[in-house]
């Protein structure tokens, strides 16, 4: 199996989507979270490789994992979705130390040229 990717996004769904992108592009799913604080969590207890990380979520947002994230590990990878319309915040994440961003609704081969990119 390849690297280890923990995926948080607040929905389900999108987080059953990119589980299957990367593990059909040979990544090995660790964990997933579906706020902030957990991706925090598990960011700690399982030490992923890379992390996917939804924007916009609830208790904890995607920039504020983020920044928690790399106080852990300041060479944490992680890489943003975010949906259309959220350059803004795309910035942010950008800032606080993702290493790159794909944009909802996700095209596999998209989301795979990232975790590639980050992961080289």
């Amino acid at each position: 199996m390849g690297n280890k990717v923990l995926v948080v996004d607040d929905a389900a769904f999108m987080r059953m989507m990119i589980k299957d992108i990367l593990r059909k592009g040979g990544y090995e799913v660790v964990g997933e979270a579906e706020d902030g604080i957990k991706a925090v969590e598990k960011f700690r207890e399982l030490r992923p490789d890379l992390v996917t990380m939804d924007i916009t979520m609830p208790d904890m947002d995607g920039i504020t994992a983020v920044k928690e994230i790399r106080k852990l590990d300041p060479n944490a990878m992680i890489i943003m979705c975010s949906a259309m319309g959220q350059q803004a915040m795309v910035i942010d994440a950008i800032q606080a130390g993702a290493k790159d961003f794909v944009v909802k609704p996700f095209q596999p081969e998209r989301v795979l040229e990232a975790v590639r990119k980050v992961l080289s």
